[in-house]
């Protein structure tokens, strides 16, 4: 008999908001996290805004030592670390550097990049034959799997400790991978979601790319524009998602919080076939995800509720709603309410979809539809699929018992998670 797998803890870094009040207080206000940044206009981007979350130094230490923080540069770390013990203390887990091991207790954290910044610090140093002043951090700071050795050490992980790594699918992929390792009951408890840093060194690609928009630099909150006619390209964005996942039986006996349910899910590539590419979804692909997620959740499409969808504010929006309409095969008054937290985030890149999924949860829990805010004008082909009511714009209270969450990354990489109200 396979586990039941709900979510008893959340934790969250975000450009609108850090910690879980923060945040679901901006998400129901539509408040944008975007900001102008004057170090990209300096470099000579075409994009200058974008979405970083405020840490102070105070902060910092309410999760990382003074040694730890010792020549520490990898924000995307740092986000990770708060996230994953904010969600850890959320479900009511204990942080005790002196507890035993827990070996039924495990993480599945991602990122796309890790400390790109310390990188660059230990090239400099490396090139100025300063190899003995690199510091003993460098390692653990920029290796991929940097993220979670840090979380398994500071929570005394004794379960799978790993790091995934799949573009802008890679949070959403970690959840469904830590779900299955609780429904196949090969652990009781996962902190899974993803990271990523910020900063030129990781968007510079993307804007030499031309696929972030360069339309906004003096109006930043309206530049994040999800299914908008006037959307320009994505506004990149950085931070952290973080859930703790556990079996129902471990959950009722700790009396904890219970958030949703996990009820299943999809993930697969596209192979880069069919008009797919290493920047484009295969369709195909896309729509066999989202029908084997409602497969695989023993649902049917009409039961969704909403969508909170990849939609990242570029020409493949219009495509996106399209794959859902096909497979879910509903008519446009009989389509999902949907909304995409990009248009006050922005794309986080490989956080996305652990933020999302962290507002999608919070969405369940307290029975609301954030906005999708910078979409007065939908755009025509979308509107030619589905009913403009069924496009959330303003703060929406309304019953909600399934949700889905999709992510769709560069690779041809997909994923799709199916959210429901715990009862």
């Amino acid at each position: 008999m396979k586990n039941r797998v709900v979510i008893t803890g959340l934790g969250v870094v975000a450009p609108n908001g850090v910690e879980i009040d923060a945040f679901l207080k901006a998400i129901k206000n539509g408040d944008s996290g975007i900001t102008f940044h004057q170090n990209l206009k300096d470099l000579e981007f075409s994009c200058c805004i974008g979405g970083i979350p405020e840490i102070s130094e105070e902060k910092k230490l309410n999760y990382l030592t003074p040694l730890q923080l010792r020549n520490f540069n990898s924000n995307g770390i740092l986000y990770g670390c708060i996230a994953g013990i904010d969600a850890w203390k959320d479900a009511g887990l204990s942080i005790d550097k002196d507890s035993e091991l827990d070996f039924n207790s495990g993480t599945i954290f991602g990122t796309g990049t890790s400390g790109v910044e310390k990188f660059r610090e230990a090239i400099y140093k490396l090139d100025d034959k300063q190899v003995k002043r690199l510091g003993s951090t460098v390692v653990v700071q920029t290796m991929a799997s940097g993220i979670s050795a840090f979380l398994g050490g500071i929570l005394g992980l004794g379960n799978q400790v790993t790091t995934n790594s799949s573009a802008c699918t890679t949070g959403t992929e970690a959840i469904l991978m830590g779900y299955e390792r609780i429904k196949n009951g090969h652990a009781k408890r996962m902190l899974v979601g993803s990271c990523s840093d910020d900063g030129p060194y990781i968007w510079g690609g993307f804007d030499t790319m031309r696929v972030m928009t360069y339309k906004h630099n003096n109006t930043p909150k309206k530049g994040s524009r999800p299914m908008s006619v006037s959307a320009s390209g994505f506004v990149p964005g950085s931070g952290a998602g973080a859930l703790v996942l556990e079996s129902l039986e471990s959950a009722l006996d700790r009396k904890a919080t219970i958030y949703a349910e996990i009820i299943g899910g999809n993930i697969n590539s596209g192979g880069q076939r069919n008009n797919g590419t290493m920047t484009a979804p295969n369709p195909e692909a896309v729509q066999h995800c989202i029908k084997n997620a409602i497969k695989d959740a023993q649902i049917k499409a009409k039961d969704i509720d909403t969508i909170n969808g990849h939609l990242t504010a570029t020409s493949k929006d219009t495509l996106e709603i399209e794959n859902w309409s096909k497979a879910l095969n509903l008519n446009r008054n009989d389509f999902p309410y949907i909304n995409s937290l990009k248009s006050m985030v922005g794309h986080c890149l490989a956080a996305a979809g652990s933020i999302e999924s962290v507002a999608t949860v919070l969405q369940i829990k307290n029975q609301f539809l954030f906005p999708n805010i910078n979409c007065e004008d939908l755009h025509p082909g979308i509107s030619a699929l589905i009913s403009e009511e069924k496009v959330v714009k303003q703060l929406m209270h309304t019953t909600i018992n399934i949700a889905a969450k999709a992510s769709f990354g560069f690779g041809d990489v997909n994923a799709c998670v199916i959210f429901k109200k715990y009862n």
